[in-house]
């Protein structure tokens, strides 16, 4: 055994490949003179890393030589070690448990492998939200068995908030989205000479499809986005971990008070957008061709089955439940860092549009199919 003795670097270039000789001991307070090396060499050629005669190798060893295979490898020259022990190889394994996809060589990242990781990915988000969906529906069983644990003063919170604050923002698109559907319409129907079908158009499609649309939407921006960021916060803060100290489960605290509130608060929601939808289109109808409010309101008692109504009004509890789902699941994700809130905010906003638009392509295949 040789004595302790600082850790060298010898780069030997051969027809093939850059040999690294190894030598001395390569531990913490040993690899200054090697790191400086490996930061001012720029490979040309595949490399090989001979170990064969390190006296002692610690994790700063197994570290380096994992941070500088990596950096050359995405500049497309692959390493290899030869001259390894058993000690080096479960050292190795201590350290990265699962290896990290980064560390293979960039001829392995061609089209179908990038395929491969993505499903992968996306297969493992699937499963991580359905373990959150179990978990949260086991828990709001529980409380169903247990009234008193039902947090009724937060509810009443999440109404206000998602609720009543959103009437705004929801009154304003309902209203731009009749003038437009209104105005658009119109000017078709009068080349035939049919402008009191702007009516049937307004109520069917506002009631029915539209007005609860937009109003998922709208609400998907604005209720999920904060959800994500309000738990996110609070896991930030390390309050989600003193809730559990305490015998607190957090999906009864935070997850169920803000899905019952949006389901409760979310058919309102777009009755209320059908209403004012429907009065924008009204004002389009009135102006554009000359359509009087007491034609309009008479004929739409006859063009607009109540089923359309309903139809609409009974979207808003799926769309309600997935968008709160959907932000909260991205909230208990995010990390100990400011970047990560952003980023699942994002997310959250994101998915949650989409599971609504599909939620609401599903209900159309299926009430089509069903003749209603």
């Amino acid at each position: 055994m040789k004595s302790s003795s600082v850790a060298t670097l010898t780069i030997i270039d051969t027809a093939s490949h850059h040999l690294f000789q190894c030598e001395g001991d390569w531990t913490l307070y040993s690899l200054s003179l090697v790191a400086t090396s490996l930061d001012s060499f720029t490979p040309t050629k595949p490399l090989q890393w001979d170990i064969t005669l390190i006296n002692k190798f610690d994790s700063s060893g197994v570290a380096l030589w994992s941070l500088y295979s990596r950096k050359y490898a995405q500049q497309g020259f692959v390493s290899e070690i030869i001259g390894k022990k058993e000690e080096h190889l479960r050292l190795y394994r201590l350290l990265y448990p699962h290896p990290n996809e980064d560390t293979l060589p960039p001829k392995q990242h061609n089209w179908v492998y990038r395929i491969g990781r993505e499903m992968h990915h996306w297969i493992q988000g699937v499963d991580r939200f359905l373990d959150f969906l179990g978990e949260a529906f086991v828990v709001f069983l529980d409380s169903l068995f247990h009234p008193s644990t039902i947090r009724y003063r937060a509810i009443s919170y999440h109404i206000i908030t998602a609720g009543f604050d959103a009437l705004p923002i929801i009154a304003v698109s309902s209203f731009l989205i009749g003038v437009v559907v209104a105005f658009q319409s119109i000017v078709q129907l009068q080349k035939f000479g049919a402008d009191i079908l702007i009516v049937d158009m307004i109520g069917i499609s506002l009631s029915r499809e539209l007005a609860p649309l937009i109003t998922a939407i709208v609400i998907a921006g604005r209720s999920a986005s904060a959800f994500t960021a309000q738990i996110g916060a609070m896991k930030m803060t390390q309050e989600i971990d003193a809730m559990k100290t305490m015998g607190f489960h957090p999906y009864l605290f935070l997850v169920w008070p803000r899905v019952i509130a949006l389901m409760l608060v979310l058919p309102l929601l777009i009755f209320f957008a059908d209403i004012i939808g429907i009065f924008g289109g009204m004002i389009i109808a009135s102006t554009q061709s000359h359509l009087s409010y007491t034609e309009f309101i008479n004929r739409l008692q006859g063009a607009l089955p109540i089923r359309h109504f309903i139809i609409g009004i009974a979207k808003g509890p799926f769309f309600a439940l997935l968008i709160a789902l959907v932000g909260t699941y991205r909230g208990f994700q995010v990390s100990l860092n400011t970047e990560s809130i952003g980023l699942f905010t994002t997310k959250s906003v994101v998915n949650a549009i989409f599971l609504v638009i599909a939620c609401d392509a599903l209900f159309s295949i299926l009430l089509t199919k069903l003749k209603l």
